[in-house]
């Protein structure tokens, strides 16, 4: 028997913008349905409801249920999904979110297509992490090392300052708790942040594929953006969260811990701001759909008109 619909679909200038979303909401051994414009979630300790329209990215763990109806209301609000293993280890699947304008993606894929742009665009996000440097004349090689040396003083540095002793990024995909309790708060975090990164991307429309350092995989660009933010967010959090509570509970306790230093630093509004700069799209503003037909000679013409054949 058929039930109500719910409300109807939001044009996307209705929609709350990415940067002012909550960050992302983590979900696991729970039957999800719709209810109106909201995700209703029910497990053993009750039922809550959730606002679609204001989350970023939604982590779906083991045990989940969810049906057509929720997963056509987070279709309509731009909520991008992720399917996730237990501890987030394995990234299972993803659902794209709703864009309307191919803007962002035509730009990126001309930058990466050229190889002038494309180191161009690689130099900028090193740049972003070495701000009072001049790393314009440095090869992709160089810039690989001076980023490696970059990263393992982080380790060393968390982990003098949090006391977690440290001796190198070690995890296996397939056995979680066999990591020691650093790497496992460490692969959390960055779950989260590939999460988020993930969901920025592909709402303002452009591709997690399309990677500018990495290369080869169909989250190549997620993995480019969110090493911009692993020095400030995820490694940090990971030696804090490990050396305040050590293997208890970690990877809910790091999930939390990401939540909040996305919240409070306001993270979602600089990723918007970033991705847009590495796109030279500084000005771009996803509110209207344009929809054109492309001409080699002509340019773009008039979209939903019946041209007919040329007279002679």
């Amino acid at each position: 028997m058929k039930t109500g619909f719910g409300a109807k679909k939001p044009e996307l200038n209705e929609l709350t913008r990415v940067k002012d979303r909550v960050s992302f909401l983590y979900l696991e051994h729970a039957d999800i349905k719709r209810q109106d414009s909201a995700l209703k979630v029910e497990d053993q300790q009750g039922i809550i409801f959730v606002p679609a329209a204001i989350i970023n990215v939604l982590f779906l763990g083991p045990g989940v249920n969810i049906t057509h109806r929720a997963m056509e209301l987070i279709g309509n609000t731009s909520m991008a999904v992720v399917w996730i293993g237990e501890y987030g280890v394995r990234q299972y699947a993803h659902g794209r979110a709703l864009n309307h304008s191919s803007t962002l993606i035509e730009k990126q894929a001309k930058l990466v297509s050229n190889k002038r742009t494309r180191v161009q665009v690689a130099r900028k996000m090193y740049q972003m992490r070495f701000p009072h440097e001049d790393v314009s004349g440095l090869s992709m090689a160089e810039l690989r090392g001076k980023e490696g040396s970059r990263i393992r003083n982080v380790y060393r540095q968390e982990s003098k300052k949090s006391g977690v002793k440290w001796y190198r990024r070690q995890y296996k995909v397939d056995n979680f708790n066999d990591s020691s309790p650093i790497n496992k708060a460490l692969t959390e975090a960055h779950q989260c942040l590939y999460g988020l990164s993930y969901a920025v991307i592909t709402a303002l429309g452009a591709s997690p594929a399309l990677g500018f350092v990495h290369t080869g995989h169909d989250l190549s660009f997620v993995y480019d953006f969110a090493d911009l933010y692993k020095a400030k967010y995820s490694i940090p959090i990971a030696f804090k969260v490990t050396a305040k509570y050590g293997d208890n509970d970690i990877s809910d306790r790091v999930r939390l811990a990401m939540r909040d230093a996305f919240r409070n630093g306001q993270l979602l509004k600089q990723m918007v701001s970033d991705l847009k700069y590495l796109l030279n799209a500084q000005d771009f503003v996803s509110t209207t759909t344009i929809m054109s037909l492309w001409d080699d000679k002509e340019g773009l013409k008039k979209f939903g008109v019946q041209y007919h054949e040329f007279e002679e």
